[in-house]
């Protein structure tokens, strides 16, 4: 998918990157795949915020994604690729022989009227969803299950992928899009391909109202707070925190970039090598 640049008649269009939506091929979603959609801005049932920095937004429905491909062994024709305001990545609409239709998330290269199905010993074309016992070594896959019968987890956002490196017993090693490589049960099912939409980073609102109308609202530094609104507040003129060489904090005073994994969580032992981050790299 192209990004569409503009030309600098305003100062919000002079850096602006908008989609450009050329392989969406239908601009109104399937009706009877919706439903409504409450916004929570960011509150929890008591009503507290618990993720900050939501709120407002255009309204939204939500699609009813089959992460699951539920229907085996079942030829299903691709009807359309769709918008999806509540993700990164584009949907497909998928109608099957019994005339049944269903969402799945799009991959890379799905065109309209290319026939998809899920099952046991379906072949490893793009679309096709099929066990990791029997994903060819080396493919790219995503949307993929850790739990069998569960539905896909990993690797569902716009450009994600994974590669299917090696199997080992009942268990495949999966290297995930993060660069750990994790063990996974063989049964659990994959998508062959990778997600579409890849630009998607590569957006550039070009002005604070956009983003206001995604649903995000402003982000104030800590450091620009009081001493009593943040631990990073205060001090005479511009200072790090507080005035002094402290840690940088969170709200509620925790150092930042510390591990927040368990040291001893019951899935350590899935996981074969840790995810890359800066500070690993500058020590190796």
């Amino acid at each position: 998918m192209a990004l569409k640049k503009f030309k600098p008649y305003t100062p919000s269009s002079r850096y602006k990157q908008l989609p450009g939506f050329e392989e969406l091929t239908k601009s109104t979603p399937e009706k009877s795949l919706c439903r409504p959609l409450k916004k929570s801005g960011g509150r929890n049932n008591q009503g507290r915020i618990t993720c900050r920095h939501r709120g407002g937004g255009h309204k939204r429905r939500y699609r009813l994604v089959d992460f699951k491909r539920s229907k085996r062994d079942v030829v299903a024709n691709v009807e359309s690729v769709e918008y999806d305001p509540n993700r990164s990545a584009n949907i497909a609409l998928i109608k099957y022989e019994d005339g049944v239709k269903a969402y799945i998330i799009a991959p890379l290269g799905l065109e309209v009227g290319t026939k998809v199905q899920a099952g046991d010993a379906v072949p490893p074309t793009v679309g096709n969803a099929m066990p990791l016992s029997s994903v060819p070594l080396g493919s790219e896959i995503h949307n993929i299950e850790l739990v069998p019968n569960k539905g896909g987890c990993i690797a569902r956002s716009a450009g994600g992928q994974a590669t299917l490196s090696n199997r080992e017993g009942k268990y495949a090693l999966v290297k995930l899009p993060s660069g750990e490589i994790r063990k996974i049960n063989a049964a659990c099912y994959c998508t062959i391909g990778r997600v579409g939409n890849i630009q998607h980073g590569d957006v550039v609102s070009g002005k604070a109202g956009r983003t206001r109308w995604l649903g995000i609202r402003p982000t104030v530094r800590g450091m620009c707070m009081n001493p009593v609104d943040h631990p990073n507040g205060g001090g005479e003129g511009k200072s790090k925190s507080g005035g002094g060489r402290q840690h940088l904090k969170s709200p509620w005073g925790h150092v930042k970039g510390q591990k927040t994994r368990k040291k001893h969580k019951a899935s350590d032992k899935f996981i074969i090598q840790r995810r890359k981050t800066k500070n690993s790299s500058r020590r190796g």
